[in-house]
């Protein structure tokens, strides 16, 4: 409790500081002549591989793997949202594939909701705010979850599960597909951009009007918003991918 506390205080304390528009990383991404959301991301990066490196080590033996923390702890934590992530993954693509891409959404995911989060801490800004990440986060599942309908379909199959089941109208369906697919990176970027950058503007707004205590409901809010955004994301993500590695017979093609 005292530990929760001393983080509210120096979390309330230090919102004075970044409400009138200082950044910590701004001066480094001068120096550096990089994007501000490029060097925040590098460090959510960093932070992301320590944490696992962390995870790994306590669960390095199958003792500690299989007798679990006491209460609250950094591995709790972690196990839960791999189980929601799991279980939110085998209701959308079923156990079988679940089990197969689980890990790819695992990370997915966390480096996702920890890019949002750190937006919360005052004077950083959430790489997610800047088009270029979510947009890059689209690129990376549309090549993923077409690699796997290659890799499941052949490449025929892929293209003939983009035409359709009516021959005379596959031509119609196929253009339509394509320019339906080449658009979700974008609307992924744009989604998580316009909705990060609205929470971050409310913060902003509250923490620069009245520093103290009133913005603390904006923070939980904000957690929500993180959470939310990530999640969407991520089902998304795995409803392309359920899709692109669904069979479908595709005999009536050859009529």
């Amino acid at each position: 409790m005292k530990l929760i506390l001393a983080l509210a205080t120096m979390l309330l304390s230090s919102s004075a500081s970044a409400s009138g528009g200082y950044r910590w990383l701004s001066n480094l991404s001068h120096s550096l002549h990089v994007p501000e959301h490029i060097v925040t991301f590098a460090i959510v990066c960093v932070l992301f591989l320590v944490l696992g490196l962390a995870y790994r080590i306590k669960t390095s033996n199958i003792d500690k793997a299989v007798v679990p923390d006491k209460g609250i702890s950094f591995r709790n934590i972690f196990e839960f949202f791999g189980e929601f992530i799991y279980n939110l993954a085998k209701s959308t693509m079923g156990e079988k594939e679940a089990k197969e891409y689980f890990r790819f959404f695992m990370f997915y995911f966390l480096l996702l909701y920890m890019n949002n989060l750190i937006g919360l801490i005052p004077g950083f800004l959430p790489p997610t705010e800047n088009f270029n990440t979510g947009f890059a986060f689209g690129i990376i599942v549309f090549i993923y979850y077409n690699w796997h309908g290659i890799r499941v379909q052949g490449i025929k199959g892929h293209i003939a599960h983009l035409m359709g089941p009516i021959l005379f109208m596959a031509p119609l369906i196929f253009l339509i597909e394509l320019i339906s697919h080449a658009m979700r990176p974008v609307t992924l970027g744009l989604r998580i951009k316009g909705n990060m950058m609205g929470d971050h503007a409310v913060l902003a707004i509250f923490s620069e009007l009245v520093p103290y205590i009133i913005p603390i409901p904006f923070y939980i809010l904000g957690l929500f918003v993180c959470f939310m955004q990530a999640f969407v994301f991520t089902i998304l993500s795995m409803v392309y991918v359920s899709m692109a590695v669904e069979l479908h017979d595709h005999e009536d093609h050859a009529h």
